[in-house]
């Protein structure tokens, strides 16, 4: 966060001292060269997208298992986490449309490499979308980085690998071969977003040398409605679950407080994760229903990183004075639904999302530049919120499997043990 931050800095001073003091084919000159640290963080943010979520969406199904009652639960879990993702991404799409939050800053369509930007309303038919998703090959769909194409095999490939190891009764090599894959690509991913600061330095530096110093003000605007956002879909999980579990959600919330500070504070709902579960045994959740549909939401549920993806793309279109459709809108929000699964534990992952979600629309990928600078900043609170809304989730299904324990005058008296 440090390091963001005077990267932050660094940036604007050097973008206003060029800005202010260069002539304007001087200040385009040298925004082509910073340019260039910015096109190099793309190619490995791109480097990392196919083996990164044909890992983990493997993996996932692999550690759902087999058993009638955890099929049963997973039902019920992935009802929970698709209509709550369309709730989160839909309330991300209405904020951006309502307030068009990057409308004004007209940043020009970058030209150089290799981005197609030009917008095609007829490619985006529903037809086309549907043909389009399913691969003819898999090396090919890895090739161009054709995500959802990627997910559609990695689904088929992860399910029969499931089934192939439930017959034979015993774990296959190749299962440890993918998980081991996802810790190295893990990793690699550490990597790549460890050259953040110096790219989030690029961005800002040539963006203001570019457009001076009013881009500052949009950043403001954009953080405020991004945490309206949030507040709103904060509501609407909290009445959803008033809903379910009547006043105890209110309990929960006070048995979640460490948690969810713990994630905004460190901007990682896994550093949270020992005190969750800990917390969601305080409010009665068996450990064999928060043991799986805590992870299993972890990389299916994630509320407030698919409110953000939404409302940040929009943005982004907005910025470049791209207008896009309500047929297109709804198509991003169907791919948001699929693409942004699997993607726990990944750093900075929503922006890995937006960053593969941009070429598929043919947005300007360099426009994932223009929120990375502030992303740290979001990524405090869409993890906090995918926290409070895996909470919720998780007591509602204990609650529908009649598998809560303890009564609310005998959870009141109990504290969260600490895990410190």
């Amino acid at each position: 966060m440090k390091q963001i931050v005077i990267a932050i800095l660094l940036g604007v001073i050097t973008g206003w001292g060029f800005n202010r003091y260069l002539d304007a084919s001087q200040a385009k000159e040298i925004a082509s060269y910073i340019n260039i640290i910015t096109d190099v963080f793309l190619r490995l943010i791109k480097m990392i997208i196919g083996p990164l979520i044909f890992s983990t969406i493997v993996a996932g199904l692999m550690s759902i298992g087999g058993s009638s009652s955890v099929g049963r639960i997973t039902i019920k879990a992935m009802i929970w986490f698709i209509v709550a993702g369309l709730i989160s991404i839909s309330i991300g799409t209405l904020i951006a449309n309502l307030f068009q939050p990057g409308v004004g800053l007209n940043i020009a369509i970058p030209q150089h490499g290799n981005i197609d930007t030009s917008l095609n309303a007829g490619e985006f038919s529903l037809k086309n979308f549907i043909s389009h998703i399913f691969p003819s090959s898999f090396v090919e769909a890895m090739a161009n980085n054709e995500i959802l194409q990627i997910l559609i095999f990695s689904l088929f490939f992860g399910s029969a690998l499931s089934y192939i190891c439930r017959s034979s009764k015993k774990a296959s090599p190749i299962v440890t071969m993918i998980e081991d894959m996802g810790r190295i690509m893990f990793r690699i991913t550490d990597y790549v977003m460890a050259l953040a600061p110096i790219a989030v330095f690029a961005a800002i530096a040539s963006a203001i040398t570019l457009e001076g110093m009013g881009l500052l003000y949009e950043y403001g605007k954009l953080i405020t409605l991004f945490y309206l956002g949030i507040l709103l879909l904060w509501c609407i999980l909290l009445a959803v679950g008033f809903l379910f579990l009547g006043k105890d959600v209110f309990l929960l919330m006070k048995l979640i407080r460490e948690p969810i500070i713990l994630a905004f504070a460190t901007a990682s709902s896994e550093s949270a994760y020992p005190k969750t579960m800990n917390a969601l045994n305080c409010f009665g959740v068996p450990k064999k229903i928060s043991s799986f549909v805590l992870p299993l939401g972890y990389s299916f549920n994630l509320d407030g990183s698919m409110m953000y993806q939404s409302f940040a793309i929009l943005f982004i279109a907005q910025a470049y004075n791209i207008d896009l459709s309500i047929t297109e809108q709804i198509l991003i929000m169907l791919t948001l639904m699929v693409t942004s699964k699997g993607m726990a534990g990944v750093a900075r992952a929503s922006v890995v999302v937006i960053a593969a979600t941009l070429p598929m629309f043919k947005l300007p990928e360099a426009g994932i530049l223009l929120i990375l600078a502030i992303d740290q900043l979001l990524d405090m609170g869409r993890t906090a919120t995918n926290v409070v809304g895996n909470c919720i989730a998780t007591s509602v299904i204990a609650k529908l499997e009649g598998k809560r324990g303890s009564s609310e005058s005998e959870m009141q008296e109990k504290e969260p043990v600490n895990l410190s």
